[in-house]
């Protein structure tokens, strides 16, 4: 049988040695969470699955859409003989929600959260040459409040809530690693001073060694470094930049530099090698601007969701992540909202190599906004870490559609936008953090202020946003609240503004009578009417002095929700030239 997605999960750290586990593993569903009291530790599961793929999906080969609340996998192998000296480390990309990791009936690991993944040193339970037996259980009370994003909390599909998502839903893998290793570096270009920061920390056993950086440009080496290495202390380097290698990460072009990293111990010889890559790119604020290497971008943004129709969460093959950035570039957008979702390291690595903006964003939909579970914060710092490094991610946003009223009353909602935002701000410096998208924002003078503009008149949408310039910004007002004279959101404060959410104009000429489908006010009767109010829309927006861009929703259609640009297949709905052309008129802050 063929590994389905079997290329490398973690691009911007990789090792020439590895083991990639998905394919074909037992599995059962526990409805009642008993497993571990009817024994599924220690036995064969009755069933079967594909990983990566849930189990609510097609393409795992089993599809139930029910309430799965405890699934459980399970596989048997040996230990590569050729590791023999090495550590084992036993990685997870993704796996939702509760999980904990058994090897030969040793517990490895637990980790509580669904959008990021998780290591475990499985030495002690089996080392090369010999069998292991990996055992998975995965809780998901979706029920119960927390981080889901958009899945349904309701039996079925619902608004713009899709198909629960259960269990291991990314890649599998298995890696040696010496007794004292490299763990991912945390790169930082610095334009002005054309240079990056390194950072990064050894694991191990005490020692300490050298680090030495290579960076290369084209296959030339452009600069080295060394850095005293010690186990469990943090590496620092720098890689200066001359100016005849200076090559800037560019929208819509890339541009990368390879980063070769050994550990050398103190004998001088390497125990550990990895390599890397870094973009070189600035992001800062300028008033109402925000600029890209110096200059001001109007970041014409696609709002993506990043749902299949047969995977669900989990894209079926690598080429379709490329084919998403493909699709979206193809259309005009220059960048993406990745919206209630962490999306999986090689569609950023493929965002880097092709120059294609993103927002990483948490998926914090299902939290419970008057008790916030304090782990949310830990779980996006996960997010915050992994993808740190990323010169695609241009912009940080935690938290989507809080509306919680600002008043008296305790206030846990406040409390954790604000953890959040200082959480972001404190582990990244160089760039813009919104506190929450839409709605509630609640922290005061925050980089970026934002609304949610769902207005299907274009003539109404461009007259409410035109004093945007002056400040008289377009804040979303409170609803369900009951009372008017309540507030979810702190004034604005002059930050860089644009829409975040717009449009959703729902168009879909193949709906049958009766069929679920929605999008965005009134449904266009004809396809020269979605032209006409998609153009009104976007350039009300572009025209407008005040606003460094916008988020248009959506890419696909997800199911019911049928306002994409394109099918949720991928197939085509418009002629997508003319929508190129609409977003391509220049926007009015980029000739400031």
């Amino acid at each position: 049988m063929e590994i389905p997605r079997a290329e490398y999960p973690r691009p911007q750290f990789v090792r020439d040695r590895w083991l990639c586990l998905n394919g074909k593993w037992q599995f059962e569903i526990d409805q009642g969470d008993s497993g571990i009291e009817r024994g599924l530790l220690d036995r064969r599961l009755t069933g079967s699955i594909i990983v990566p793929f849930c189990a609510e999906s097609k393409l795992s080969g089993i599809g139930n859409a029910d309430y799965l609340n405890a699934v459980w996998y399970r596989r048997e192998l040996q230990i590569p003989a050729e590791w023999t000296g090495q550590r084992i480390l036993l990685h997870f990309q993704a796996a939702d929600y509760d999980t904990t990791v058994w090897v030969n009936g040793q517990e490895v690991a637990r980790h509580r959260g669904g959008w990021t993944g998780f290591s475990a040193d499985i030495t002690a339970a089996a080392k090369p040459g010999e069998q292991a037996t990996i055992v998975v259980r995965c809780r998901d009370y979706n029920r119960i409040p927390g981080p889901q994003g958009k899945q349904s909390r309701l039996y079925h599909n619902s608004g713009c809530h899709y198909t629960r998502v259960t269990g291991i839903w990314q890649t599998v893998w298995m890696e040696p690693v010496p007794q004292m290793y490299l763990t991912r570096p945390r790169i930082t270009p610095d334009l002005p001073g054309r240079l990056f920061h390194v950072e990064q920390f050894v694991r191990g056993k005490l020692g300490k060694g050298k680090i030495r950086y290579t960076l290369k440009l084209d296959g030339d080496i452009v600069s080295r470094a060394e850095a005293e290495a010690r186990a469990r202390n943090c590496s620092r380097a720098t890689l200066p930049v001359p100016g005849d290698k200076l090559r800037l990460w560019e929208i819509g072009v890339g541009g990368l530099y390879d980063l070769e990293i050994e550990l050398i111990d103190e004998g001088g010889d390497v125990i550990d090698r990895a390599t890397s890559y870094c973009g070189m790119r600035s992001v800062q604020i300028d008033g109402l601007k925000v600029l890209i290497n110096g200059r001001p971008v109007f970041q014409r943004l696609v709002l993506d969701q990043g749902w299949y129709p047969d995977g669900l969460l989990t894209a079926p093959t690598d080429e379709a992540l490329i084919g998403d950035i493909r699709l979206a570039m193809e259309a005009g957008f220059n960048g993406a909202r990745l919206h209630q979702k962490v999306f999986e390291e090689r569609f950023l690595y493929h965002a880097d190599r092709m120059g294609y903006l993103c927002w990483g964003e948490f998926a914090d939909w299902g939290i419970d906004p008057d008790r916030p579970d304090a782990t949310i914060v830990a779980q996006w710092l996960e997010a915050l870490e992994r993808d740190y490094s990323h010169p695609s991610i241009i912009g940080w946003c935690p938290l989507n559609e809080t509306s919680k009223a600002i008043g008296d009353q305790i206030d846990g909602l406040h409390d954790l936008t604000h953890a959040l935002y200082l959480a972001t701000r404190a582990y990244d410096s160089t760039r813009p953090v919104i506190d929450a998208s839409g709605y509630a924002h609640r922290v005061v003078d925050a980089d970026i202020y934002d609304s949610h503009d769902y207005d299907q008149n274009p003539s109404t949408f461009r007259e409410r946003h035109a004093g945007t310039v002056a400040g008289d910004v377009f804040i979303n007002k409170p609803w369900q609240l009951g009372r008017q004279h309540e507030t979810i959101s702190v004034p604005y404060a002059g930050q860089p503004y644009f829409v975040s959410e717009f449009g959703g104009i729902w168009w879909n000429p193949d709906a049958r009578p009766g069929e679920d489908s929605w999008g965005y006010g009134d449904r266009c009767k004809t396809l020269e009417e979605f032209y006409a109010r998609f153009e009104g829309l976007c350039s009300a927006l572009l025209d407008n002095p005040g606003m460094f861009g916008y988020c248009y929703t959506q890419l696909t259609d997800v199911f019911q929700e049928q306002n994409g640009i394109y099918r949720f297949d991928r197939s085509m709905k418009f002629d997508i030239s003319r929508i190129r052309a609409i977003q391509a008129r220049p926007a009015a802050i980029e000739k400031q």
